[in-house]
């Protein structure tokens, strides 16, 4: 057994991960039974890692807040930015698209696969929702994941704690990085949780439910793939004024991939965090951004809304100007903020973009029981470009050069 162990360590988690991949798509076809059962694998995997990251987002915030020192130098704001700028420009490429490669949404199902779901009301719900939850219960805000409520909290804690003595701040730090052991830990059963999930995924739906959604399909991943192959690597260059690709591809292969599967932001802030930790990123830029990240960057969330708005709009015959795409693009953008970090989040904020072109609601939640169904693989191409720019356009506002954040990362290896 201890051989065994040495031997998982040694191999490096990405090669694992790809291994188990390759595993648990061939037992879900061959072996649809035992690719069921394997199924729990994975949901305990991302049960873990759902669990320990709200309270590590507390503690790495509230650690690297209490223990800043005056002087040194974050860079959230210009994070911030990147991640807002980005959601617009994915909103805009996901009309341009659309508008070259109109589609038709054909056999729209009955909206009582969604009838237990609320969609917001209008883009002040959003807001609203948005505002409540800085000021929700810090209990409360742990116990539901509630990370603008976690970083509210954790910023206002962190502040107070930088007047408390040297052993409390030091208690502080310790707890931090205690809970940052137990993530490694949990991050190191990745390949085991994936496995489990592909296993599942292909012996539950063997991607068949798709076919009549191909062309749809292909708009929205190649919407998302064009962010995180061209646009992003451009903003990447015009930041850093280097090769963006190594940096892209680090953080789509040791980001991207978990998030693929796990289809949640919130529950790949632990993965994240850890890629950071190794690229040698500032920890009070990082302890913040990431968890922001995971949702106000919404990229993959602005595409989803956007191309399944105009699907439907091209269903009915309903002209789109350019003036009308440009706004759906800022609400897109504006809305996305509120999607949640969990998966399937940004589909319910489908019929607010839909009010726009005076959509009936029932039409706009059968175009949200469509986005359940290519789900699937929607969902997960989503989670893998949002969660995968958190990292990278925080190392983008990092000083450091990509050689260095590279090099420095293969010595924490």
């Amino acid at each position: 057994m201890r051989a065994f162990i040495d031997m998982y360590q040694r191999t490096g988690l990405v090669p694992l991960i790809i291994i188990g991949l390759i595993i648990g798509v061939l037992i879900g076809w061959l072996l649809p039974s035992a690719g069921i059962a394997l199924g729990l694998l994975g949901t305990l995997f991302v049960g873990a890692l759902k669990a320990v990251a709200p309270i590590l987002v507390f503690a790495l915030v509230m650690s690297a807040i209490s223990q800043h020192q005056t002087g040194s130098k974050v860079h959230v704001k210009p994070v911030i930015i990147m991640y807002i700028f980005g959601t617009f420009l994915a909103a805009l490429t996901a009309v341009t698209a659309s508008f070259l490669f109109p589609t038709e949404l054909i056999g729209l199902t009955s909206i009582e696969a969604v009838a237990d779901q609320a969609p917001p009301s209008g883009l002040k719900e959003v807001l609203t929702t948005l505002l409540m939850n800085l000021v929700d219960n810090p209990i409360s805000a742990l116990a539901n994941a509630n990370y603008m409520g976690i970083l509210a909290w954790a910023l206002i804690i962190g502040f107070a704690l930088r007047q408390a003595s040297e052993s409390t701040r030091v208690m502080v730090g310790d707890m931090a990085e205690a809970i940052s052991d137990v993530v490694r830990f949990v991050i190191s059963f990745a390949p085991i949780g994936i496995l489990g999930l592909v296993a599942n995924t292909v012996a539950e739906t063997g991607f068949v439910a798709l076919k009549g959604y191909a062309q749809l399909l292909t708009v929205l991943v190649g919407s998302m793939l064009f962010i995180a192959l061209v646009i992003n690597p451009i903003i990447v260059a015009i930041k850093k004024k280097e090769n963006p690709y190594p940096l892209v591809f680090k953080c789509l292969r040791e980001s991207g991939i978990t998030a693929f599967f796990t289809r949640s932001s919130a529950a790949n802030i632990p993965v994240n965090m850890n890629l950071a930790a190794k690229l040698g990123l500032h920890e009070d830029t990082y302890s913040v951004t990431l968890p922001l990240g995971a949702t106000i960057n919404m990229a993959g969330a602005a595409i989803t809304i956007n191309v399944l708005t105009l699907a439907a709009a091209h269903t009915l015959g309903i002209h789109v100007d350019f003036g009308s795409a440009l706004l759906l693009s800022v609400i897109a953008t504006v809305s996305a903020c509120g999607a949640s970090g969990v998966a399937g989040g940004s589909l319910l904020l489908i019929p607010l973009a839909c009010s726009l072109f005076n959509i009936p609601n029932d039409i706009a939640m059968q175009v949200v029981a469509i986005g359940f169904i290519i789900g699937v693989v929607q969902d997960s191409a989503e989670t893998a470009l949002n969660s995968s720019t958190d990292v990278l356009f925080t190392a983008t506002a990092d000083p450091k050069s990509i050689r260095e954040m590279l090099s420095t990362s293969q010595a924490a290896i």
